[in-house]
């Protein structure tokens, strides 16, 4: 394994560790067709719509937690797989048998199954949407029942126990009725350019834990001890940056306490990194071109409206 190390816009024990309560909130993507992927979300999903402004359409749980916003831009041309951006966004469920019960639901409406996997440390299940933005639907297991190695939380790609998902969908009893509560953006995982670079920023700057560096060309990342709330890697995207115009990842959100977005931002600001304002929201551009929303507190569909300059 080669770890590559943070280039001089930061080190990666510059920045004071993000609060343990720091996680991440809904993402937003670009869209050609925002009504057409509003539909494939609700019924491949099962999100409800939360909000909806001239060019914006926030999904999520019914009871208001918001997970993918869609930022309509028919002009938008869809981006080489060979750059920065989204690889996917993964919507937490809470249990094993919702997770039993959406795989049902999946089968039932034909969804394409682009791959499944046992990390150890969660249960993955991964499609794309109609415009090609990566998904991964998953469950944890319990913080006690993950693995360590030389004292970091170890993942793993191991085969996908399809009939024991299974089994304790049947045992819980009920079908996929739409995104159970408790659903929540678990994490996100992103194309970058350079890893040394993503490091530098996320790590050293912003100040998450890498928790997972075991991989040739990825890097795992977290605030309060959980396996990731951002991946990174430069499988697609090595020395490539964001394109302009293009379809896919418009922003990913960091929630943090209150009082904490507008310090985060002055510090990234005054170590170089672009800052500019999203509805009243800090926002950063990480090194690989990602737009990084910074907001106080859980997120609401007002507040996802906001981020993604709607």
């Amino acid at each position: 394994m080669t770890v590559h190390e943070p280039s001089a816009s930061g080190s990666a024990t510059a920045a004071p560790r993000l609060d343990p309560r720091a996680a991440v909130g809904p993402v937003s993507l670009v869209a050609q067709d925002r009504a057409a992927l509003s539909r494939w979300y609700q019924s491949a999903l099962g999100l409800s719509p939360l909000a909806e402004t001239e060019r914006v359409t926030v999904l999520g749980t019914a009871g208001g937690t918001p997970l993918v916003t869609l930022v309509g831009d028919p002009q938008a041309t869809v981006g080489p797989r060979r750059q920065s951006g989204l690889f996917h966004v993964a919507i937490l469920l809470s249990t094993r048998a919702d997770l039993g019960r959406w795989l049902a639901h999946a089968s039932r409406s034909g969804l394409r199954i682009e791959g499944a996997a046992d990390h150890l440390v969660s249960e993955a299940v991964y499609l794309s949407d109609p415009e090609g933005n990566g998904i991964e639907i998953y469950r944890d297991r319990p913080r006690d029942a993950w693995p360590l190695r030389e004292g970091r939380i170890h993942m793993d790609n191991s085969p996908f126990d399809v009939a024991g998902v299974a089994a304790d969908a049947e045992a819980a009893g009920g079908s996929y009725g739409g995104a159970p509560e408790g659903t929540i953006v678990g994490h996100v995982h992103l194309k970058v350019d350079d890893i040394g670079r993503a490091r530098a920023f996320y790590e050293g700057l912003v100040g998450f834990d890498v928790t997972e560096e075991g991989y040739a060309s990825a890097l795992f990342v977290a605030a309060g001890g959980y396996h990731h709330h951002i991946g990174l890697n430069t499988w697609r995207s090595a020395g490539a940056r964001r394109v302009p115009g293009t379809t896919g990842l418009d922003a990913v959100t960091v929630t943090l306490p209150a009082g904490a977005a507008e310090p985060l931002a002055e510090r990234l600001a005054a170590a170089g990194a672009p800052v500019e304002r999203r509805g009243g929201h800090p926002a950063a551009i990480d090194p690989a071109g990602n737009r990084v929303v910074l907001l106080e507190g859980a997120a609401d569909a007002r507040t996802a409206v906001a981020a993604a300059g709607g």
